[in-house]
């Protein structure tokens, strides 16, 4: 019988799909300087972004077949020397795009209208300063005719695309690789009100100098995508959103940036120093905040167990 570790939390509805097809799955959770002892005994290991799979753990089991991450980003996890090793790896890139997109655009409305600044000074002052308050917050933006850039036009940044469009906003995508895209918009369960807008991607440098807002999807790498050199390249009075990578933003430049006004405002969903964000970004007047949790809605995790299930029986069938 396949033996596999769920070291992370799965969904139910996943567990359920892996059990009935004759796995035993172990979702108690094993801490990570006991993994070395214990994993070899498993078949594969399923994880989120908590447990990591490097080289000296792989080294140690050498009769595991499948590394699973449930999410998209696998940068806890040496994918080459695994693989190189025989060992598939997969991921989900499917079961999350939508939850994300969704709270990219949440993050859009916050940053426009002040929202995260209203609800932290409301409790507090609405009752003595709703005047003042008032007035504070009403010269925000809409959305519609403004232009939103996209660095990073996978899965989830097709969906922010789809998302934007939908609000009336113009869409600048740019990526590693030309791309040309259809995005289909519709309307639920009305058949008739459906069409297709064709988005080309476009240099790194055209984002830059046109957006209103940016957005970034992209997967980690070894420098920030937003520095101090694309910093000066912006529009004054930029938004950035990122929910993709902690560092994808180098937060001291974003700090000094949002100080000076070159940046009206950010929003951040993921930090370089997790589980310990640095207090001056969750503290800052213009930066929107939340704890990580872009594919953490009810859907996708539901859709991330499936996904991950569907992917274990393709690679071990079932009845095992």
């Amino acid at each position: 019988m396949i033996k596999i570790l769920v070291n992370d939390g799965i969904h139910p509805d996943g567990k359920l799909l892996m059990e009935e097809a004759k796995y035993n799955v172990d979702i108690n959770k094993i801490p990570q300087d006991q993994l070395n002892e214990k994993l070899p005994s498993y078949d594969a290991i399923i994880v989120r972004s908590a447990t990591k799979v490097r080289k000296e753990l792989i080294d140690q089991c050498p009769d595991l077949k499948v590394i699973a991450r449930g999410g998209v980003g696998m940068d806890n996890i040496d994918v080459e020397y695994a693989r190189s090793k025989g060992i598939k790896v997969i991921n989900t890139p499917k079961a999350s795009s939508q939850s994300v997109a969704e709270l990219v655009v949440g993050h859009l409305f916050s940053l426009s209208r002040f929202l995260h600044r209203s609800n932290r000074e409301m409790p507090g002052k609405g009752a003595t300063e709703f005047k003042a308050l008032k007035k504070q917050y009403s010269k925000g933006v809409q959305l519609r005719g403004k232009t939103l850039g996209i660095v990073g036009f996978g899965r989830i940044g097709q969906e922010v695309a789809r998302l934007a469009l939908g609000l009336g906003m113009r869409v600048l995508a740019t990526d590693l690789y030309d791309n040309s895209v259809n995005i289909d918009l519709h309307t639920p369960d009305v058949d008739n009100i459906a069409f297709s807008i064709r988005i080309e991607t476009v240099p790194m440098s055209k984002v830059l100098a046109e957006s209103d807002y940016i957005t970034i999807h992209v997967p980690s790498s070894d420098k920030p995508v937003i520095g101090a050199e694309e910093i000066n390249k912006l529009k004054d009075g930029v938004f950035l959103v990122n929910t993709s990578r902690g560092g994808t933003i180098d937060e001291d430049v974003l700090l000094e940036a949002l100080d000076s006004g070159k940046v009206a405002g950010a929003a951040l969903d993921v930090y370089v120093n997790e589980p310990y964000p640095r207090e001056e970004l969750l503290n800052h007047p213009k930066i929107s905040v939340t704890p990580h949790i872009g594919a953490s809605t009810m859907e996708a995790q539901r859709n991330i167990g499936l996904e991950l299930a569907d992917a274990f029986i393709d690679v071990f069938g079932e009845n095992n």
